[in-house]
């Protein structure tokens, strides 16, 4: 009995545990990381608003009252971490608005070939131009022998940001028609401010080049845009003026042609009435005093299109139109030494600080050896939010001489001409004989009647389409066909009799349903809109166009880094001169025209420190050392655009050698172009080498920017021959005047700036070039040696400081909420978060809604009023990140106890292992019968 009962113990016990289910000891199962929602502030959807209100939590006093601790609880648990309860994802992009303005003025059928656009055509094509943009950043290269800014193993290097950002740009195109008053005030510009390139050219105008003071264009374009009150957006302007046949080749330049130069140099007489003239008067004196707002505010959507009548500009054309007529007068009884004298004149009174600077040093030599004209382009970069292409003038090439890519080339640009004109407005023994080139080629193949009519419909489809239709001069060919159409109808007509076969009759009727759908023949005024293959052709060019310039000179990328605001920035310039002079005013460097360049890469809320230094090798036997080490030769292979090769020995310097003996001169104090122990001060370190030998960095740079310093190079070569062109002539470089180059370096290492012609490419995940938009005299074209700042370039500049502190704001508050992610959810430490969830909470709604706020003040273009939230956005950033982190320090003890109750839960599964373990017990513990004793 006592091992039956033994034996029923135990499977009594082995029945009790068939009723346990897992022990949940641990203190963490696995989660899964929270999904991102749909309606995130910043994963913008094709239909979804562009601040979506479910992103920022409801006031938490509504929380606390509708929400019981029960269900609280429940719905804390059942989370599975803090991030999904507080229903937070990681930010995926963040969309800053940009106002775009297309301006097409010509374009109202009285221009080039009276093409005319329509807001059809406009949508249809203009709609597709992407108008989202990723901010990309170029990688940076190392060394000298590597092509700048090109494909690098982007493995091996590290990124502070991302290539592609966080931040994108989101255009709202307005594209707006100008009527006929304001093409016909360009026209008439063009036509009066032109001017021979080649002053001892006597061949008809027509056989000609002709310069147009773009100057003179500027005070036109910047008073249109004033006048309409557009500052507020970026303007392009799309011209396609009537060209005077007079002139027929026309090109935009700044400053004076070779030609004109030449005739200075040669003539003592003119150089000495320049010396003794006074100022000129003002040619356009009062065009900025009225305006005329042509909206309220921009429309931000994705296409626009505004139509604006003759009397939304009647003032505007007046006041232009005595302007011009004044100068006509002027220039009309003047000869070409007079028209030169006045020219330069207005230079030396003119707001073109460089331009000036530069005439008043060669009339006071008098060799004119560093005086170079300008290229002649069809576009142009304004000083303001201006810029311009000219589809009648040119065609124009530009950029490397040798073994470049995306080269401007004469067929870079649309043209109205090759494309319109090329198709437009055949005679009528033009299109007699090409209908009868079309007739013997195509019957001579067919035989059977009905396929010969069938034959003959195709051509007169195909011939219409082409001449016929949306001509303003109605062909009395195209009358004749039209009536030959209506007997064909009736031919086709009689094929339907029983007489013929199946198939003809087939035929018959396809080829009436056909022409039932037809209109090729109708009225010229009838409202009908011709898309021919050619208009196609030049609209998608167009487009592109377009396009390329919102990547390049809208919003270019800049070069890899984050660029910080500072409201001070310290200009350290270290003059490093062979021998010492007596005085740093004696060296051969304008200090003020720098100081002022350099004044001009800082936003208004910025203040400049400007301190110059001495540095002469012959008492500095390190730094001399440092300069000897860096100095390299190469054999430079040069092809001139003239198809002469030449190999020229050029001296450089190693910028990677020169910057790692720099460094090493600073061990023992903090280097320059640290950030001063400072948020609020930034220095900047200008290493400016004077030499007297021609001297290049990195073999083919004025200026390099490095990580912590910028290098600059100065010799006394004034016509350096570069490996850049500009309408079949080599480009010249006066390495005497380096402060364009060295402009750009410190854009550069300042903000991130890149010249003109490079973008990011995420298809070739590579910077790629395109040389449409190095124009404008600004730091960071080839075309012109002016080195002023457009606002495009400053607005890049005040962008990359917004774009760093939302990109560091975003990856800051996408780790908080990584760590949230990991923080599970249970019931222990729900009454402890509930402590810090309201706090938590204001903090990440109130980044956000600065988030909300810097993009809607940068939408309005108003940088400055950003700026100042940049601080406050990198402090609630930092508070927020720290809040999460003390949270998460909180919770850590209760997560890491150990869990000492045991949780038992009832498993219906186990009831058929029950039956069975009864059914066990049953057989062994039943009573048995006794067995009878046999003696």
């Amino acid at each position: 009995m006592e091992s039956r009962f033994y034996l029923g113990s135990i499977l009594i016990y082995c029945t009790l545990l068939l009723f346990l289910v897992t022990i949940d000891g641990a203190s963490y199962g696995t989660h899964k990381r929270g999904i991102s929602s749909v309606f995130s502030l910043f994963n913008l959807k094709e239909k979804s608003k562009f601040w979506n209100e479910a992103v920022i939590r409801r006031d938490f006093g509504d929380l606390e009252t509708s929400i019981s601790d029960k269900v609280g609880v429940a719905n804390y648990t059942k989370a599975g971490n803090i991030a999904s309860y507080l229903k937070l994802s990681e930010v995926d992009s963040m969309y800053l608005p940009v106002p775009v303005n297309f301006i097409f003025i010509g374009f109202e059928g009285n221009g080039n070939r009276e093409f005319k656009l329509r807001v059809e055509e406009l949508q249809r094509w203009f709609t597709k131009i992407d108008h989202i943009f990723e901010h990309t950043r170029v990688p940076h290269i190392s060394g000298a022998f590597t092509q700048l800014y090109k494909n690098i193993d982007d493995k091996v290097q590290q990124h502070q940001l991302p290539i592609i950002s966080h931040i994108n740009y989101n255009f709202s195109v307005h594209a707006i028609q100008m009527g006929g008053k304001v093409s016909s005030v360009f026209e008439r510009a063009i036509k009066i401010l032109a001017r021979r390139e080649n002053v001892s050219d006597t061949r008809d105008g027509s056989d000609a080049i002709w310069q147009v003071d773009v100057d003179m264009m500027d005070v036109l374009f910047t008073s249109l845009v004033d006048y309409l009150q557009l500052e507020s957006a970026y303007n392009l302007f799309i011209l396609n003026p009537k060209p005077d046949n007079k002139k027929a080749k026309y090109g935009y330049r700044r400053g004076l042609s070779d030609s004109e130069i030449n005739f200075i140099k040669e003539n003592k007489s003119l150089q000495g009435k320049i010396n003794e003239a006074g100022s000129v008067p003002q040619k356009f004196p009062d065009l900025f005093k009225s305006k005329r707002p042509l909206y309220e505010k921009n429309p931000m959507a994705k296409f626009a299109w505004t139509i604006t009548e003759d009397t939304d500009t009647v003032e505007w054309y007046n006041l232009c139109l005595d302007a011009l007529n004044n100068l006509e007068k002027l220039y009309q009884t003047k000869d070409t030494a007079d028209t030169i004298q006045i020219k330069v004149m207005e230079l030396l009174n003119g707001k073109n600080v460089d331009l000036k600077l530069l005439l008043e040093k060669e009339l006071k030599s008098g060799d004119f050896r560093g005086l170079h004209a300008e290229c002649l382009t069809d576009t142009w970069i304004g000083k303001d939010r201006w810029a311009f292409i000219d589809l009648s003038a040119g065609p124009f090439s530009w950029g490397p001489a040798v073994g470049g890519e995306g080269v401007r080339t004469e067929l870079s640009l649309p043209n109205v001409e090759r494309t319109i004109g090329a198709v437009e407005e055949i005679s009528e023994n033009e299109a007699e004989d090409r209908l009868q080139d079309a007739i013997q080629e195509r019957f001579s193949v067919f035989g059977d009647a009905i396929d010969i009519l069938l034959a003959e419909i195709d051509i007169y489809e195909l011939f219409a389409f082409k001449h016929c239709k949306g001509r303003k001069v109605k062909l009395a060919l195209c009358e004749e066909l039209d009536a030959r159409m209506t007997d064909m109808k009736s031919e086709l007509q009689s094929f339907q009799d029983e007489e013929y076969d199946e198939s003809h009759r087939r035929k018959a009727v396809e080829a009436l349903k056909r022409m039932e759908n037809w209109n090729l023949f109708s009225d010229p005024n009838e409202p009908f809109q011709n898309y021919t293959v050619a208009r196609d052709t030049f609209l998608a060019h167009l487009g592109a166009t377009l396009w390329g310039s919102m990547r390049h000179i809208i919003s270019p990328s800049i070069a890899d880094g984050a660029y910080h605001y500072y409201e001070r920035i310290s200009f350290q310039l270290f003059l490093i001169t062979p021998q010492k002079v007596r005085h740093i005013k004696q060296l051969p460097v304008d200090l003020q025209a720098l100081q002022d360049g350099l004044s001009s890469l800082l936003l208004p809320s910025q203040k400049i420190i400007f301190s110059p230094y001495m540095l002469p090798l012959s008492e500095d036997p390190a730094l001399a050392m440092a300069f000897s080490v860096a100095r390299r030769a190469a054999a430079v292979p040069l092809l001139l655009v003239n198809g002469t090769y030449r190999k020229t020995v050029s001296s450089y310097l190693d910028s990677s050698i020169l910057q790692h003996q720099l460094r090493r001169l600073n061990e023992h104090q903090s280097l320059k172009g640290s950030h001063a122990h400072s948020r609020s001060t930034l220095e900047i370190p200008i290493f400016w080498f004077i030499h007297g030998d021609p001297l290049l960095v990195d073999k083919h740079y004025q200026a390099k920017a490095l990580s912590d310093m910028v290098i600059v190079v100065q010799s006394e070569e004034s016509s350096w021959e570069s490996n850049l062109q500009c309408n079949g002539q080599s480009l010249l470089w006066d390495l005497r005047r380096p402060i364009k180059a060295a402009l750009a370096a410190t854009s550069e290492h300042l903000a991130g700036l890149l010249p003109l012609h490079l973008v990011y490419s995420q298809a070739h995940e590579m910077a790629v070039e395109d040389w449409i938009w190095s124009v404008g005299c600004n730091p960071l074209s080839i075309t012109s040696p002016g080195w002023h700042i457009s606002r495009f370039q400053s607005d890049t500049i005040a962008r990359s400081y917004i774009i760093t502190s939302l990109e560091e704001s975003i990856q800051l508050v996408n780790f908080a909420v990584r760590l949230l992610t990991k923080q599970h959810t249970s019931d222990q430490t729900y009454k402890l978060f509930r402590s810090q969830e309201r706090e938590l909470v204001n903090k990440y709604n109130y980044v956000v809604s600065l988030w909300r706020r810097i993009a809607s003040v940068t939408g309005e273009l108003r940088y400055v009023d950003a700026m100042r939230l940049l601080y406050t956005l990198e402090d609630a950033s930092n508070e927020f990140f720290h809040y999460v982190n003390e949270t998460k320090a909180l919770l850590h003890p209760i997560n890491c106890t150990k869990e000492r109750r045991v949780q038992v839960e009832f498993d219906m599964t186990t009831i058929p292992a029950f039956l069975i373990v009864l059914g066990i017990l049953w057989l062994v513990l039943r009573p048995r019968r006794a067995k009878p004793k046999i003696n």
